[in-house]
C-alpha cells in the first residue's frame, strides 16, 4: 500500500477502489466440454441451451430449428440474439425445450441462446442487453376467476 500524504491524494485513493468494488466483473463460464450452458424461459416453457464454438448449427430437440419452428417468424425470434452480436455461424448451439406453446418455446430459446453467449462470451453482455435479450419476459397467462366466464370476462347477463 502506498503512502498517502494529502487530502487529495487520499480522495484519489478512495475513488480508485470503489471504481474496482463497483464495475462487475463477468468471467468466462465453460463446462468439462468448453460448452456455455444457460437456461431460458417464456410463459411455460423451460429451455436449457448449451452454446460451443462451431459451423453455425442449431439443433431444438434433435431437430433442425427450422423443422422444430416451421415459421419464419419463430425463427427470426430464435436468430435475433445471433444476429445481434454478429456471430452468425461461429456457434453450435443445442437446446431442448419442454412446456408451453410454440411461441413461448422460441422466446425461452431466445433467452437461453442470449445467456450462453453472455456465459461464452461476457463482451457480448452490453449488445445483448441493450436489446433486450437477457430480461425474462415475465407475462403469464391470468388464471381464471370464480364467478367468471374466463380470466375477467362476465357471464352474459340475462335481463329475463
Amino acid at each position: 500500500m502506498a503512502e498517502i500524504n494529502s487530502l487529495e491524494e487520499l480522495g484519489a485513493a478512495t475513488a480508485a477502489q470503489t471504481a474496482e468494488q463497483e464495475a462487475p466483473v463477468h468471467v468466462q463460464k465453460l463446462d468439462a466440454q468448453g460448452r456455455a450452458y444457460a437456461t431460458g424461459k417464456r410463459k411455460n416453457a423451460i429451455a436449457r441451451v448449451w452454446v460451443k464454438p462451431g459451423s453455425g448449427k442449431i439443433t431444438v430437440n434433435g431437430k433442425e430449428f427450422q423443422a422444430y419452428f416451421a415459421r419464419p417468424v419463430l425463427q427470426m425470434i430464435l436468430q435475433q440474439p445471433i444476429l445481434a452480436a454478429d456471430r452468425n455461424g461461429q456457434y453450435d448451439i443445442v437446446a431442448t425445450v419442454v412446456g408451453g406453446g410454440l411461441s413461448g418455446q422460441a422466446g425461452a430459446v431466445r433467452h437461453g441462446i442470449s445467456r450462453a453467449l453472455t456465459h461464452y462470451e461476457p463482451a457480448l453482455r452490453g449488445v445483448l442487453k441493450k436489446g433486450g435479450f437477457l430480461t425474462r419476459d415475465s407475462r403469464v397467462v391470468e388464471r381464471k376467476k370464480y364467478g367468471r366466464a374466463k380470466a375477467r370476462r362476465s357471464f352474459q347477463f340475462s335481463k329475463r
